[in-house]
């Protein structure tokens, strides 16, 4: 099998969260699970198309609700199959999706301790 990063240029890697409930992405994730990810690492490509001449460029994008896009199903199935291999543990691919989603909860607790109004009173 060949690697997606061979053939001489260097792997570049953009992981981002797209938050699912974004005024730009409510009519197609109403519709389709997985679409604010897949629109979300679609606008990536176009930002950073200028890069496919020097790395081999693929976003990934989780929404809010856990949705991974295919590009980073494709890389945490790849990469945990590898780790498996070399650790001898059948689960590490279970354990990439396990950190990225603790990572998101993490991720939307502080977005919605930002959010929440500052208490100015002093009981």
């Amino acid at each position: 099998m060949v690697s997606r990063w061979s053939h001489g240029r260097k792997a570049s890697r953009y992981v981002g969260m797209s938050l699912s409930l974004a005024e730009s992405y409510i009519d197609r994730a109403a519709h389709e699970a997985g679409a604010a990810a897949e629109m979300a690492a679609s606008r990536k490509v176009e930002k950073y198309l200028d890069l496919g001449a020097r790395y081999i460029f693929e976003p990934d994008a989780v929404e809010t609700w856990g949705i991974f896009n295919e590009s980073a199903r494709h890389l945490l199935n790849d990469l945990g199959r590898r780790i498996s291999l070399n650790s001898g543990e059948a689960r590490e691919t279970s354990f990439l999706y396990q950190r990225i989603s603790i990572l998101v909860q993490r991720f939307n607790a502080v977005l919605l301790h930002d959010r929440l109004p500052a208490n100015d009173s002093v009981d």
